[in-house]
């Protein structure tokens, strides 16, 4: 069971300030991400002379073999590269809504503000649908489809490094009889008109990927597209993008939905549409 943060902070408190300069105390983290038996820390620069001796207490107190100092993310896979800074195995395993994660917390990210779309994935298709998830990472929005939809998955995955926890991730919750995973450029795969639900879990560059998601869906397919889009030009986009790419190659489109994920940068916010697509 968690441990409610709140009744935690005053005993990191006490034990740090035993070991830090005064003036430093206050700038230690209140907030932090567990993920498994893994921590994520944010940590100051002037905490930095004492990353070691802070990861220590807050792994002691919270129970966890590995504290990692958050950093940025960054690159085509959306590394993660954080320090290990307490104990060496950043491997773990995360559990969320029945799902079993697996993956290197150091390296792969695993975005506990996203959720929400993740449990929202558990019961958006039905078990006769074939869903083609096109960025599948380890599995983050394909396996709750595959493990509470019953649905047929094909999970695309480039990054060879998180390939292998995805098909680990597929053994783990035991979909193999449904979810098939390829280590691919997605603009790789073959199949054509055969989704009927396409999931585009990518930010930054998505859309130059619509082509080829409206190649792979049937007629009338429904594409749940991720894209980060500066506030000041929400609401119409994404969607105008979206609609201008689409009937550009022939495709009539429907926004059946759209959400804010959460915050991506300074005024810039990680979306999502989901949109019906219609062959002209």
């Amino acid at each position: 069971m968690p441990k409610r943060t709140q009744l935690i902070k005053p005993r990191i408190r006490e034990i740090l300030s035993r070991k830090l300069p005064s003036e430093l105390v206050n700038l230690l983290p209140k907030h932090w991400v567990q993920l498994g038996d893994v921590l994520i820390l944010p940590l100051r620069e002037e905490l930095l002379p004492y990353k070691k001796e802070i990861a220590k207490v807050y792994a002691e107190v919270l129970g966890v073999k590995t504290v990692l100092r958050k950093g940025r993310i960054g690159g085509e896979f959306r590394e993660t590269n954080y320090e290990i800074i307490y104990g060496n195995d950043p491997v773990t395993i995360h559990k969320e809504n029945g799902i079993l994660y697996k993956f290197d917390a150091s390296k792969v990210m695993f975005s506990p503000a996203n959720v929400k779309e993740r449990v929202r994935m558990a019961s958006i298709a039905n078990s006769n649908e074939l869903v083609v998830d096109m960025f599948a990472g380890i599995g983050h929005l394909s396996l709750p489809i595959a493990k509470h939809c019953r649905a047929r998955v094909i999970a695309i995955e480039k990054s060879p490094y998180t390939f292998q926890f995805l098909v680990e991730n597929i053994e783990l919750n035991r979909v193999q009889d449904r979810m098939t995973a390829y280590n691919i450029d997605n603009r790789e795969f073959k199949g054509e008109n055969i989704a009927d639900r396409i999931l585009m879990g990518y930010v930054v560059k998505t859309h130059e990927f619509i082509p080829k998601a409206l190649e792979i869906a049937k007629n009338e397919a429904i594409i749940h597209y991720h894209n980060t889009i500066p506030e000041r030009l929400m609401p119409r986009e994404p969607f105008a993008t979206f609609q201008k790419i689409a009937n550009e190659q022939g495709y009539e489109t429907e926004l059946l939905e759209s959400r804010i994920l959460k915050r991506y940068a300074p005024g810039v916010w990680h979306v999502v549409l989901d949109v019906k697509v219609f062959k002209k």
